[in-house]
């Protein structure tokens, strides 16, 4: 505790989608947050703005005097100066997972899993919960846009906690959950699960942490007795072309994310008729088809795809809403081990493109790998319009090509093209 008698926790990794929004929660409990990310971005400085510390160089010596609470996330390398520095004096260290468990033993938990889904799936809870009148927190993996952010803060100690419930480094497995979602299990995270089975089982050990029930999609390897399905089989529990449910965002899986949301929402006691209502105003999650710019000549949809089934659902809805449109993908391979363990399937998905500028691999936590490129990738999509393109030139390349459908989509820094793609494309 400092001497205004306010504690302090330090962020290594405060620009992170996850840890943005715990470094709010802490801030709203009228903690002392500062932190440490490796470059500034937007949002990082709206946590500026809004009263928190935050510096981009790892140096020791801009650490807080004093720290009751360091809260990081795996993504950050293990080697930075600070981490030593922080070491050295002792301080309490916990992973995020661990920060966020110890808010989910708090409180009636809605806990949402899937390789991919999960955000859409906690914004559409958490929307239809505010719209219902429920008092709930929520913390999202995107910027939800209806709230504008990625954490809504509920008004008592008693709020219902919606919490995206990531697989990655096994970090689910710190919640609590009484009611959780699980919408999809594909092959990711290798490089820490080894094999898909390995990804299976730590699903299966977060669903038997559940209390209540355990939603899932059909088909899913989950095995556990409170279980309820959901898909388009007339076999599930609940069908999703049964429900009655539109929406402004098109797509199959989104569909299919409804429903999990719908069924969670029946779960907590709000009616059939309000969970509608509430879906039909849901507005969707920044970077999650995210459409731009739509007008008569141009149409540009930005997406957080880093994987080959995100990449075929995203293309396969874009090909469902706009038919006639050629689709131009700009794609930013994410990771060295996820390119190679998924080089093929990447190439068949992308090969759904009339057109592909593909960037360097994004390389995050990770160093090169030998043999494993964007050009070899490249090389495997089966299609004939197709380049490499560095991020310099990427801006020129779009002016020349001038696509008539766009689509920009990965999860390193892509999304740092969006505002000034759309800006070029308003003044073609």
């Amino acid at each position: 505790m400092n001497k205004s008698g306010m504690n302090t926790v330090y962020f290594l990794g405060i620009g992170g989608i996850g840890m943005s929004a715990l470094a709010r929660y802490y801030h709203s409990r009228g903690w002392i947050v500062a932190g440490y990310d490796r470059t500034s971005s937007p949002l990082t400085k709206q946590l500026e703005d809004e009263g928190m510390s935050i510096h981009y160089e790892d140096d020791p010596r801009l650490l807080p005097d004093l720290i009751d609470k360091v809260i990081y996330t795996p993504a950050v390398p293990k080697d930075l100066n600070e981490i030593a520095e922080i070491k050295r004096r002792g301080l309490p260290m916990m992973k995020r997972a661990e920060a966020l468990g110890a808010i989910s033993k708090e409180h009636f938990t809605i806990a949402v899993a899937g390789t991919h889904g999960k955000t859409t799936t906690t914004a559409m809870v958490a929307h239809i919960l505010k719209e219902s009148g429920i008092d709930m927190t929520a913390f999202i993996g995107g910027i939800a846009n209806n709230f504008g952010s990625n954490l809504h803060l509920g008004t008592t100690d008693k709020a219902i906690l919606v919490v995206e419930a990531d697989e990655f480094d096994r970090s689910f497995l710190y919640l609590d959950p009484d009611i959780s979602i699980v919408n999809s299990i594909d092959a990711d995270h290798l490089d820490i699960y080894g094999d898909r089975q390995h990804l299976v089982d730590s699903f299966n050990e977060f669903a038997r942490l559940t209390k209540q029930c355990v939603i899932v999609k059909e088909g899913l390897e989950i095995d556990v007795r409170n279980k309820i399905t959901f898909g388009l089989d007339k076999s599930c529990d609940y069908r999703a072309d049964q429900l009655g449910i539109e929406m402004p965002i098109p797509g199959k899986h989104n569909l299919l994310n409804a429903t999990a949301a719908y069924i969670a929402a029946l779960e907590i006691g709000i009616s059939p008729k309000n969970i509608i209502n509430a879906l039909a105003s849901f507005k969707g999650v920044k970077r999650r088809f995210d459409i731009r710019i739509r007008t008569n000549n141009y149409i540009y949809i930005d997406d957080y795809a880093h994987h080959p089934e995100e990449i075929k659902s995203c293309l396969s809805a874009i090909k469902t809403s706009f038919p006639s449109k050629r689709v131009t993908v700009v794609f930013q391979p994410h990771l060295f081990t996820r390119t190679r363990d998924f080089m093929e399937d990447f190439a068949k998905s992308l090969a759904m493109a009339d057109s592909l500028i593909l960037l360097d691999i994004y390389p995050a936590r990770e160093k090169p790998i030998e043999g494993i490129t964007s050009q070899v990738l490249l090389d495997k999509v089966q299609i004939e319009d197709k380049c490499l393109c560095s991020k310099a030139e990427l801006m020129a390349n779009l002016e020349q090509r001038r696509p008539e459908l766009l689509v920009t989509m990965g999860a390193g820094d892509i999304d740092r093209f969006v505002e000034p793609i759309e800006k070029m494309i308003s003044q073609w």
